[in-house]
């Protein structure tokens, strides 16, 4: 049983090394990788590296051939679009749906939020701004209790995470903008004011634009 969860664990945590590396780029797209390599970088043995790079397949984030090696993917402009669109979609409704409901303890949630996400901006922590950008999204999906909203937004939470991080390498000084955007949509949802639903909505699609910029 030991051995068994041991490897469960390794095959857990090479999954984890290599998404890091793809999502901030140190494995960039397009690079072509070997099995060894990642041995070597991972200082682990080929089966769990094999097992993790099953699931980053069936993800969308290498590509595993036979005669190239694993290859790291690139995300589309088409598939940047759709997924921000898709995403636009569901979070205005989650706004929707929150308006006019929020009480006393999310709303404390979502300011607090906004207060740790105020101080990283400060430091320009690319890192840390994308994993407090994408908790205020997530808090409001929960707030508005729609689970199967919550499993589709989750199931892109890492490529949203990507793209965030390359918006932000591109200049880190959006993520002043970005933040802004959130402390607007709160105050407007703490006032009951419907105009939240299309500052949500511009929001993401003037993100999706800058992301060509």
């Amino acid at each position: 049983m030991e051995g068994k969860g041991t490897g469960i664990l390794l095959k857990d945590i090479a999954y984890d090394q290599i998404k890091e590396r793809i999502l901030d780029e140190r494995f960039e797209p397009g690079r072509f990788l070997s099995e060894r390599e990642l041995i070597e970088i991972l200082q682990m043995s080929k089966t769990p590296i094999k097992n993790a790079l099953t699931r980053l397949e069936s993800e969308g984030f290498v590509t595993v051939s036979s005669k190239q090696g694993i290859i790291i993917n690139d995300l589309a402009i088409n598939r940047i679009i759709d997924i921000y669109d898709l995403r636009t979609v569901l979070e205005t409704y989650n706004v929707q749906t929150v308006l006019g409901r929020l009480n006393e303890e999310q709303s404390d949630l979502l300011l607090k939020n906004l207060r740790e996400t105020e101080a990283i901006v400060k430091t320009l922590d690319i890192k840390a701004f994308c994993k407090a950008d994408h908790e205020f999204h997530l808090l409001l999906c929960r707030f508005a209790g729609n689970g199967e909203v919550y499993r589709v937004l989750m199931n892109y939470q890492d490529h949203l995470i990507r793209i965030t991080l390359r918006h932000l390498r591109k200049d880190p000084h959006r993520m002043v903008g970005f933040w802004q955007d959130h402390v607007e949509i709160y105050e407007l949802l703490k006032q009951g004011k419907p105009e939240s639903i299309g500052r949500m909505q511009e929001h993401l699609q003037s993100s999706k634009k800058k992301m060509f910029l």
